[in-house]
């Protein structure tokens, strides 16, 4: 079973093996990988535990797949490019042998300050090369990174240092983000008043923003690689990892308030991140990648870091904004660099296409030859966009659907090798297995037919656990249908088979890519002084997707409504990060509740969505009055 598909027959034949012989076909897959020691067996599993290994008792580092093995080939092949923030700034370019001499250099520093095999190490660091060197150097030493995205405020910070028990934190004095500096040391200054676990932090300087750093706790990077440089300890021997060691926690938004950690292991996660980042972007040799996401989500792990790196890809990092200093930004880097595969978020395109095309027609992009899309279903207009006038009608669309739980891509396009449709997911790669289901877990066979997505059959790189919380792991995900894997997505399977996801069926709200749990936010604004109570649910929104609405009831009638709304915006900010921030809130008078007191959320999206016809029957409601308050008061 050849690693590449080229042709949608190769493609036919890959699956079907996939199905049929799942574990001769991923044993074939990992041949292509270094192992210190080749697995017992391939597959172990049981959805009702959960219980997933791959790979039982193969040893290998997954560093040695990404950095050592290519240096014979590709050491003086740039692995990285730096894109910095201010377009003044010169560029960076480190080799595979220069990445790999940095990374050894930054394991040995965690060495010397006492980090181990299975601690866990909390990241929250700019869009910088030294991202990607701790990310590596943690998973060189066997130590297990938790990569906190630099949005995020300094309680949700605290919340996931304290739930990992993280014994280090690494960050910068700072970061740059269009035109803002992000104050990243005095957040996790503000954070570690809470997390008394943290013993050492390690600062990396930036932005040369005056910090705070306090004695025996902080150090200066460069300090400590001229520590180990002066001690001799130049290359550091990967640590011998087990299949199912852990790898990372990542933290992502649940339905219920508090954040869960999806843990990833090493051997399938990183067969699966290689083997999709291959196929779905056709990746070939010498291929300049740019993949705009931030490290601190799933698709920064996957397929900017592991993915790329474990082909030998040479993979581009960009710390700014796509809109600074204007909106031709992206096609700049993608003139300037030759760029030839190109993955972003619709919401990124979305507020491309308000710009305009001025900012496009003078950029060469005459590189590019595969486009991709992630975080949610692109819309009709801006595939078209995507394709028309940065593809211009060339470069196939990957619209690909997938998961921080998934670990890679589980259903799209292949670059010219599918078919594509706009707004479509197109296919399941081979070794995934959807089925639809119905309210009750019936499968809904056929085409042409709508359902909730789930997946039957293990695929290497999903989640095995969340940390430190199997049960919560096995409610969420393995309960609500049997022996499934329950995605949380609605999703319609067209006459061809084609799958489109149609979005969260649960308290979910996709906000330009990023999950947030509307729980999660209504805990946030609930801390504000004068709110009683709230409920939160999405609503379409031009550019981000799905926009935050929020109804709220006060204890008292406010004096000044829109600084008390701009007030409780900004206590969301403080408590969750600027991501989580409501677009709209009204002020009601009460809740749509059933007589057992569940607010009814359904009627609320409706109401947001300005769908006044589709609130159904509210007279079995408490107070069937409040509704058409609501309607009457609605933004």
């Amino acid at each position: 079973m050849n690693f590449n598909i080229a042709s949608f027959e190769e493609y036919k034949l890959a699956y079907q093996k996939s199905v049929e012989q799942p574990e001769e076909f991923w044993a074939e897959i990992a041949e292509n990988f270094t192992w210190r020691k080749k697995w017992d067996k391939v597959l172990d599993w049981d959805f009702k535990g959960p219980n997933i290994e791959w790979f039982k008792g193969a040893k290998l580092n997954i560093t040695e797949n990404c950095l050592d093995r290519h240096l014979a080939d590709r050491g003086d092949q740039p692995a990285i490019i730096w894109e910095p923030n201010d377009p003044s700034e010169h560029h960076r370019i480190l080799t595979y042998k220069q990445l790999h001499q940095k990374v050894c250099l930054f394991a040995n520093v965690l060495k010397n300050n006492g980090v181990k095999k299975g601690d866990r190490v909390c990241i929250y660091m700019p869009m910088i090369p030294e991202l990607a060197i701790a990310v590596l150097a943690c998973a060189r030493i066997g130590a297990i990174h938790s990569v906190v995205f630099g949005g995020f405020s300094a309680q949700s910070i605290a919340d996931r240092i304290k739930d990992a028990q993280c014994e280090m934190v690494i960050t910068a004095d700072g970061g740059f983000r269009g035109t803002k500096d992000i104050p990243l040391k005095n957040v996790i200054d503000d954070a570690l008043v809470q997390c008394p676990s943290v013993k050492t932090v390690i600062v990396l300087t930036r932005t040369r923003t005056p910090i705070s750093m306090i004695k025996g706790r902080d150090k200066w990077w460069q300090d400590e690689i001229n520590k180990v440089e002066t001690l001799g300890l130049i290359d550091c021997e990967p640590e011998e990892m087990d299949a199912e060691d852990e790898l990372f926690v990542l933290y992502t938004s649940g339905s219920t308030g508090k954040p869960k950690g999806v843990v990833h292991t090493t051997a399938g996660y990183m067969v699966y991140a290689a083997y999709t980042f291959q196929n779905v972007f056709q990746y070939q040799p010498k291929d300049v990648y740019f993949c705009t996401a931030d490290i601190g989500w799933i698709t920064g792990h996957s397929y900017i870091i592991y993915g790329p790196l474990a082909q030998g890809a040479t993979t581009l990092m960009f710390e700014g904004v796509p809109t600074y200093p204007d909106a031709g930004r992206f096609w700049d880097i993608v003139d300037k660099f030759k760029v030839n595969v190109l993955y972003t978020a619709p919401t990124a395109i979305r507020s491309l296409m308000q710009s305009g095309l001025d900012y496009v027609k003078d950029k060469d992009l005459s590189s590019l030859k595969v486009l991709g899309s992630v975080g949610e279903p692109i819309n009709e207009e801006a595939w078209h966009w995507y394709n028309d006038h940065i593809g211009k009608g060339k470069c196939p669309i990957v619209d690909t659907w997938w998961q921080t739980e998934n670990g890679g891509i589980l259903i799209s396009p292949i670059a010219n090798v599918t078919p594509t449709k706009p707004c479509y997911a197109t296919l399941p790669l081979p070794g995934v297995q959807p089925v639809l289901v119905d309210e009750n877990g019936k499968v809904i066979e056929g085409n042409g037919v709508s359902g909730n997505l789930c997946i039957k059959f293990p695929w290497p790189g999903m989640l095995r656990t969340t940390y430190g919380d199997h049960e919560r792991c096995r409610q969420t995900y393995f309960s609500t249908y049997e022996n499934m894997y329950f995605t949380g997505d609605g999703c319609l399977r067209d006459e061809d088979g084609y799958y489109r996801i149609t979005g969260r069926v649960d308290d979910v709200i996709n906000v330009s890519g990023h999950r947030i749990g509307t729980a999660e936010v209504e805990n946030a604004i609930n801390m504000f002084t004068d709110v009683v109570e709230s409920a939160v649910v999405g609503y379409p929104h031009e550019i981000k997707g799905q926009g935050i609405y929020a109804y709220v009831i006060l204890n008292k009638e406010s004096e000044d409504e829109e600084l008390t709304r701009k007030d409780i915006a900004m206590t969301v900010s403080r408590i969750i990060g600027a991501i989580a921030r409501p677009d709209k809130i009204q002020f009601v008078k009460g809740l749509p509740k059933t007589r057992s007191g569940k607010i009814m959320r359904r009627i609320l999206r409706k109401i947001a969505e300005g769908d006044m016809g589709s609130v159904g029957d509210t007279s079995t409601l408490l107070d069937p009055t409040v509704v058409d308050e609501i309607i009457t008061g609605k933004l």
